[in-house]
């Protein structure tokens, strides 16, 4: 079933979360920088709203190991101070295109990483700090308010009249130092930090492990848990959850997961459902599209995967349910007109890691570790609609197993043809990395036994051993007409081989086909911190050798980009990212004023995951 209400127009809503401001547009133009007008909240910040697109022309090499270590630091350095009020920022140079839709820009990521007894936590334990850029292309006027989402555990953690904070629950990939260690069972704390979405007069701020929460658009105030599975109409006592036991992984899974659930729920306090932080909007049938999966597939071979649909008035349109009978690990995933895609990381359970991770001793992502014994990456292609003749008699139970070996870390859009024959092929742009380079216990070089941040893990890989990181590769799958798989390819594009992460695309054709990707990439500028945090944002012309590059300043780093379309050409429109700039205290004489105002502990904190963001209509 198709909804024919119209969608809101593209421009409006934007998907993105980091660390500082910044735009430019996807064909020219030149910098605009915005700073924050002095408010008794925090000191004056700087924020850059670029627009510029240039041919690769690389930056003068730097080398400066120490203050690569520090600068890497700062980029986690913790927020404690929100702005209830909204504060008025003031343009240093350049100015907001008139044409820029008019609209708030919300980035939602993590905000706090040590607390005031002397823990320290994993980045992606961080609580959530939701951020709102209101802007006026008419008036050139942009406005800026930020609050913690108010989730049951940071109510807990943070004391509302002192401000200080005490961290109590461990979180998936921290130990407490200053905190209870053996017996705390208090270890998935929803931190709403990973996405943001506007729908349905809703605006939600998404965790990869639990219920959304739900904010109030104009004050930031948080509303509450949002629970997606009451709006699908489904029910989460344990009688329901085990009806779904059946198929792919046999008998004795169904029975593991009855024995799993008391203790993952009752003991540890997990929520049964866990929905992943990346959605996708269809902006041909104007949906929602979010998957979720049950709390205990992450110990077990093999995993239940739901499929939800929403219009525009947030009312569930389908859902549906796969088991995959492999033990496996999706952060994101892709869609067409036909299909949803999913990418298989395969992991094992770690047996001496979960001991440790038990008894809080080590994070409880010691639990699990990567599994590379097979030289093939499992890719699930499974159908929208079980009806539609375009599958034919393929069993989707068994996936296309692709001819290389990749941990896929995040998707940028997958299309599908048919020939005059009627043969299918699907395609799909991703973000992929080695499995020797993939690390539970290290994402981001975070030491969860010191609480420091090592940049050298981020930065692994020698001039030929770039495919260990992070870079975009092509996956092509061809199917007969009728339905059954003929032949898969995995291709890393050749005019672009850098390390890359955080792919996005125009919106307005997400699930179909598309011919420029933008993507956070590094200049290697600084040799300490040749490939990561990223300072450059690429565009890529995925069927030609054009490549168009737009870099940060000398010791500014950017997160993750998106992409706002004005007119109906692909790439007509403008790019936001967020940029932080580290700058000497004392400048020197022939430095330009308009530099010093950004600061190194930023009011946008965390280059990590970029988180999906929204702009929506004023």
């Amino acid at each position: 079933m198709m909804n024919t209400t119209k969608a809101p127009h593209p421009i409006k809503r934007f998907y993105s979360t980091i660390s500082k401001r910044h735009s430019f547009p996807a064909r020219q133009s030149s910098p605009l920088i915005i700073s924050t007008a002095t408010s008794p909240l925090r000191p004056r910040r700087h924020v850059c709203i670029t627009t510029t697109t240039t041919e690769i022309i690389d930056p003068p090499i730097q080398d400066d190991t120490v203050t690569a270590f520090w600068d890497y630091q700062f980029l986690f350095a913790s927020q404690r101070n929100e702005a209830l009020e909204s504060i008025v920022l003031r343009v240093v140079d350049g100015a907001i295109p008139s044409d820029f839709p008019s609209g708030t820009y919300y980035l939602t990521g993590p905000g706090i990483f040590s607390d005031d007894y002397g823990s320290t936590v994993h980045p992606l334990d961080g609580h959530g700090y939701l951020r709102a850029f209101s802007l006026d292309g008419s008036t050139g006027e942009v406005r800026f308010s930020a609050r913690y989402v108010e989730t049951e555990a940071q109510k807990e953690e943070r004391d509302g009249e002192t401000g200080r904070w005490r961290f109590t629950h461990r979180g998936p990939f921290s130990v407490l130092r200053g905190g209870k260690k053996v017996g705390n069972t208090k270890v998935m704390k929803n931190v709403a930090n990973t996405s943001v979405v506007e729908w349905g007069g809703r605006l939600l701020c998404l965790w990869e492990g639990g219920d959304p929460y739900e904010v109030e658009a104009e004050t930031l105030d948080t509303v509450g848990r949002f629970e997606v599975w009451m709006k699908s109409g489904g029910h989460l006592e344990e009688e329901e959850e085990e009806k779904k036991g059946g198929g792919g992984g046999g008998g004795i899974w169904d029975f593991a997961a009855r024995m799993l659930r008391p203790i993952l729920f009752g003991v540890f306090k997990m929520a049964p459902k866990r929905l992943l932080s990346h959605y996708k909007i269809d902006p041909k049938r104007n949906r929602l599209l979010l998957v979720s999966c049950n709390a205990e597939d992450m110990l077990l071979p093999r995993s239940i995967f739901t499929f939800h649909e929403f219009d525009l008035n947030f009312s569930l349109i389908q859902k549906q349910d796969f088991v995959i009978p492999d033990h496996i690990m999706i952060h994101d995933w892709a869609f067409t007109d036909s299909h949803y895609i999913l990418f298989g990381n395969r992991i094992k359970l770690d047996v001496p890691g979960s001991m440790l991770a038990l008894f809080g001793l080590s994070p409880m992502i010691s639990a699990l570790t990567v599994n590379p014994s097979k030289t093939t990456s499992p890719i699930y292609v499974l159908p929208r609609d079980p009806m539609n003749t375009i599958n034919g008699h393929r069993d989707w139970n068994v996936p296309i197993e692709a001819p290389e070996q990749m941990w896929v870390l995040h998707t940028a859009n997958a299309f599908e043809q048919i020939d005059e024959r009627g043969n299918l092929k699907v395609q799909i742009h991703a973000v992929a990395c080695s499995y020797q380079w993939f690390n539970f216990h290290k994402m981001f070089g975070y030491n969860w036994r010191s609480g420091k941040l090592d940049p050298s893990f981020m930065n692994e890989g020698e001039e030929g051993e770039k495919e260990l990181l992070p870079h975009l590769v092509k996956v092509s799958i061809n199917f007969g007409v009728d339905g059954i798989f003929h032949k898969c390819s995995v291709d890393t594009l050749e005019h672009w081989r850098r390390a890359s992460d955080f792919p996005t695309i125009n919106p307005s054709i997400s699930g179909s086909k598309n011919n420029f990707i933008y993507v956070a990439t590094s200049s290697g500028s600084n040799l300490s911190l040749p490939h990561f945090p990223f300072n450059s944002v690429a565009k890529v012309d995925i069927n030609g050798r054009s490549i168009s590059l737009w870099s940060a300043r000398n010791r500014g780093f950017i997160g993750e980009s998106i992409f706002v379309p004005k007119g109906d050409k692909e790439d007509d429109g403008y790019i936001l990212t967020i940029e932080m700039l580290m700058i000497d205290a004392y400048p020197q004489p022939n430095e330009k004023q308009l530099k010093i105002g950004a600061d190194s502990e930023s009011d946008f904190t965390h280059m990590i995951h970029e988180k999906n963001v929204e702009v929506s209509e004023d």
